[in-house]
């Protein structure tokens, strides 16, 4: 397998091909298409996966040999089948031949990781305390962390999928951190010359949301909503990621909600969306309140700013879901409900009336099975 780019799974390409494509972009393109097939589907023929893919039979045979010289594709043997004539053999991904290292940096007290199988599926776990590193000590737990993550690896490894807090470009230079104290840092590059394998690095909403498209069934359109120490937000449309022109898209923490005030955010602004629902304010207030009746306000004023900011984003967009990733205890229930009423009231309910917001279910695990997802799809181009 070939180094990726640092588009990687970017660049305004859908995720999950579907169709040939034309002869000069075909080769790489119809690989992708027939990964892909396999990857959902698995368990077939390659007559089945010619009618699959709408790719002729001698397409098919030529790229099958080559994936399974590339030990990217297995044979599984024979179909028991009533039909006449000899049985097909069935085909499928590697899908034990290769592992994934995921790390997540995304949490203010530590940083973790995972050895994972190409099904998303975690089988090794680590993790190492931030104990408030900033800059390169920070770099150095990432390095350790990695490094502890290629022992545990009993497979050959595919590549390493890294989010960060943070905005990221699309070479998975960190331009602006403040938690972990990076600016202009080139983590994906000092990854890739540490340990040799192909590295992606992108934001942790942005890896999260495609942990919701890949492995918690997320529409093509959706944002994903990542609370925890601050708020950002992952975005797909039509299947593609969308990173903006600066790459930060879903950048949402720092935006006013209301004009009735608010408390004082650390960007300098009054009233930001943080201030009302990053998760160590919130449970600040919590702690604060005398009962539950008041414990009750608070979660919905919070979910009714979430609501105020999300609103312009879902009538621009005409988006179908809104996923929630966070601890479902604060996020769950009052939060939510005053969410999905304030997007109602603030949008065309002849369009926008079936919109669902729901929790992910993918738990504190998304960020890693989405830095999972980037390299599958930076390397085989599947979903």
């Amino acid at each position: 397998m070939s180094t990726p780019s640092s588009a990687g799974y970017a660049t305004g390409r859908i995720l999950r091909p579907s169709a040939k494509s034309l002869p000069e972009h075909s080769r790489s393109h119809n690989r992708a298409l027939v990964l892909q097939t396999l990857y959902r589907s698995g368990s077939i023929s390659r007559a089945d996966l010619a009618r699959a893919t709408g790719l002729t039979r001698v397409t098919i045979s030529d790229l099958v040999a080559q994936l399974i010289a590339d030990d990217l594709i297995v044979e599984l043997g024979q179909r028991e089948d009533a039909r006449p004539g000899k049985p097909a053999t069935l085909l499928d991904i590697n899908r034990t031949g290769f592992q994934i290292l995921g790390l997540d940096l995304s949490d203010h007290a530590l940083l973790r990781g995972g050895v994972l199988d190409l099904d998303g599926g975690i089988l090794e776990r680590r993790q190492v305390l931030l104990e408030n590193a900033t800059g390169q000590a920070a770099v150095d737990k990432v390095l350790a962390l990695t490094h502890e993550l290629v022992a545990a690896a009993t497979a050959p490894i595919m590549g390493i999928g890294v989010g960060s807090p943070g905005v990221v470009d699309l070479g998975g230079t960190v331009l602006s951190a403040p938690n972990l104290g990076f600016r202009d840092l080139p983590l994906q590059q000092i990854l890739a010359d540490a340990t040799g394998l192909p590295v992606l690095v992108a934001n942790d909403a942005n890896a999260a949301v495609l942990a919701e498209h890949s492995f918690g069934g997320a529409l093509s359109d959706t944002m994903l909503v990542k609370v925890g120490h601050g708020v950002g937000a992952g975005l797909l449309l039509g299947g593609t990621p969308l990173f903006g022109s600066r790459y930060a898209a879903g950048e949402i923490g720092h935006v006013v909600v209301g004009t009735d005030g608010g408390a004082a955010c650390a960007c300098g602004k009054v009233g930001c969306l943080e201030t009302w629902l990053a998760i160590p304010r919130l449970e600040a207030n919590l702690a604060a309140a005398p009962d539950d009746a008041a414990r009750d306000l608070i979660l919905r004023q919070a979910g009714e700013r979430l609501g105020i900011a999300l609103a312009p984003v879902v009538g621009a967009l005409d988006l179908a879901e809104v996923v929630l990733s966070g601890p479902a205890e604060l996020l769950d229930g009052p939060l939510a409900e005053a969410a999905i009423e304030t997007l109602r009231n603030r949008t065309m309910a002849e369009f926008h009336g079936d919109l669902t917001v729901r929790m992910t279910a993918l738990g504190q695990d998304i960020v890693m099975r989405g830095a999972a997802a980037m390299v599958l799809s930076g390397q085989l181009g599947v979903s």
